[in-house]
C-alpha cells in the first residue's frame, strides 16, 4: 500500500457537482492499494499517517502530528499511486489491486485512522474525482507499507 501525503491548509474532492469530502487544515492522502496488500498494510499505513510529525510546533519545527495540530485527513483513492513507469513511456498499473479487494482495504485504512482519533473525510472510491487543495509548505511525503522507499 502506498500513500502520497500532502500537508494542506484546505482540500476537497468532488464527483461531478457533488462535494464528497472536504477538510480545512490537515492532510490530503492519495492512497493506492497493491495486489499483495493485506489488513496489516492498511493498519501500518494508517498509524504512520496518524503519527507523522509534519506540522510545525511553537518554534516552527515539524514536531506535531495531524491531531495535535487540530487537523483532519482527506483520503482519496488513487490506484495510479501504484504505477510502474520504469520501462518505456507508458506506466503500467499491474501492481494495483482489483477494485473488489482494494475497496475493503481502503475502507479499513479510513476506519483505522478514525479509530486512532482522526477526523476523516473521504472521496468516492473508484469514481472520476476533481481534487482541489492548497498545499502548506509544500510538504509532500511518500509512504509505502512494504517500506520500499
Amino acid at each position: 500500500m502506498r500513500a502520497v501525503v500532502q500537508r494542506v491548509s484546505s482540500a476537497s474532492v468532488s464527483v461531478g457537482e457533488h462535494v464528497a469530502g472536504r477538510i480545512e487544515a490537515g492532510l490530503l492522502v492519495y492512497l493506492g492499494v497493491a495486489c499483495e496488500d493485506e489488513v496489516d498494510d492498511a493498519a501500518y499505513l494508517a498509524e504512520k499517517v496518524r503519527y507523522l510529525r509534519i506540522f510545525p510546533d511553537d518554534e516552527g519545527r515539524m514536531n506535531r502530528d495531524v491531531v495535535a495540530a487540530g487537523g483532519a485527513v482527506l483520503v482519496v483513492s488513487a490506484f495510479t499511486v501504484q504505477a510502474d513507469a520504469r520501462k518505456g513511456r507508458r506506466p503500467t498499473f499491474e501492481g494495483a489491486a482489483p477494485r473488489a479487494e482494494a475497496v475493503s482495504l481502503y475502507e479499513r485504512f479510513c476506519e483505522t485512522l478514525a479509530d486512532l482519533g482522526v477526523s476523516v473525510a473521504r472521496g468516492a472510491y473508484g469514481e472520476d474525482m476533481a481534487v482541489h487543495s492548497v498545499n502548506a509548505g509544500p510538504v509532500c511525503i511518500l509512504l509505502d507499507s512494504r517500506r520500499a522507499f
